[in-house]
């Protein structure tokens, strides 16, 4: 498979400690260099140690594999990626402040990003076509991955959308990775290669819509490393890690993708759409609605909207008249999604695009036949 003159072996807000630009002249204190690392400190693990040299051997071969990978994959011996160090993009004198230790991929002849299709076993970390692609990443303060930069000393690592405050970027695996960060590598530090311990960034493709057809999704995982007191200087590094996942190449089917009608909702319109933060997660838990995996059916099946219009006019979150049938016109969950009458709220997802027209109907459907917690009902698969 090949894209955007790229070959593939596959066929396939700133957390509360974030930080502005400093200048010396704002009378910014910074902590100084740190000269000595406690012992406990000294002792913590390094993980993926690999320098660019090592990254270069690595991915000569990978080259020289490529021609048996194919066949490797089809004999189900496919082998894993093995993950690298990528500065990130900043300067060079300064890309070793931090670095991210992931699978990256591309470009071949550099990786500095990860593109990866669903169930692919060379590099979605849990190699199973389900609609999504796991990347296990990692990060390391004060590397030596590269002789050019000799730069030591991490007063401060931020990672962007850690935050669970209303950010529509926040993501769970950001927020993991910045306590990571805070709990593992402890700035400020000096200690050379001290690196957190992995963590699973979920990156689900969109789709399936109308007959079958996915997309690609991308996530961008940023990050600003600010540098202890060096010289008269503190400095800025600024690294960026792109990710995406490419849909299965053997195609796109809601059955192969979920497990029934109700597990297809979750899984693609609450968890990508309303159960993110400020809405309907359990920080926000907006309208008293929660919409996680494991309390959504409970929260919506036979339960009386907070909404007192709707509450008075007798409707349900998800009406349901008996064990196969249920009532969608006095369901308030299908009509946000349409855009409910004057007085019953807001449409949802709120400020956000409206949804397929073809995932409506799934929950249409879904709740006229008694909304179901299992199975398939006819029309949604």
């Amino acid at each position: 498979m090949s894209g955007s003159g790229e070959t593939y072996l596959w066929p396939s807000r700133w957390l509360a400690r974030s930080f502005a630009p400093l200048r010396r002249s704002e009378g910014v204190t910074a902590a100084s260099s740190v000269n000595a690392a406690p012992l406990a400190d000294v002792a913590r693990p390094r993980v993926g140690t690999l320098t660019r040299r090592h990254a270069a051997v690595h991915m000569a071969a990978r080259g020289a594999a490529g021609a048996l990978l194919l066949t490797g994959a089809l004999l189900g011996a496919a082998p894993r990626a093995c993950a690298i160090t990528v500065g990130g993009g900043g300067s060079t004198r300064m890309d070793c402040l931090a670095v991210f230790e992931a699978d990256a991929n591309i470009p071949v002849h550099n990786p500095k990003n990860i593109r990866c299709a669903d169930g692919d076993p060379t590099c979605d970390a849990d190699g199973v076509v389900n609609g999504a692609c796991e990347f296990a990443i990692a990060i390391c303060a004060n590397s030596d991955f590269d002789a050019a930069c000799t730069l030591r000393g991490v007063q401060a690592i931020s990672i962007a959308h850690a935050t669970d405050d209303g950010d529509p970027k926040f993501d769970p695996a950001f927020q993991a990775l910045q306590e990571r960060v805070h709990n593992e590598i402890d700035p400020p530090t000096s200690v050379v290669g001290q690196c957190t311990t992995s963590t699973t960034l979920h990156v689900p493709i969109r789709g399936p819509f109308g007959p079958g057809v996915c997309k690609s999704t991308k996530q961008v995982l940023r990050m600003v490393t600010l540098s202890t007191l060096i010289g008269d200087k503190v400095y800025r590094d600024t690294d960026v890690l792109k990710v995406r996942c490419d849909p299965a190449p053997t195609g796109c089917s809601a059955q192969a993708l979920f497990t029934g009608t109700f597990d297809r909702i979750q899984r693609q319109i609450f968890n990508q759409s309303c159960a993110v933060s400020g809405c309907h997660d359990s920080q926000s838990k907006t309208g008293n609605l929660l919409l996680e995996t494991g309390a959504a059916y409970t929260n919506l099946v036979g339960v009386t909207p907070n909404n007192a219009n709707a509450a008075a006019a007798g409707w349900k979150r998800v009406h349901v008249l008996d064990p196969t049938s249920g009532d969608p016109a006095t369901s308030l969950l299908p009509q946000k999604l349409l855009g409910p009458p004057a007085g019953f709220g807001a449409r949802m997802p709120f400020d956000r695009p409206k949804l397929d027209k073809s995932l409506i109907d799934v929950v249409e459907l879904w709740v006229a036949a008694g909304a179901p917690a299992t199975g398939w009902v006819a029309g949604t698969d």
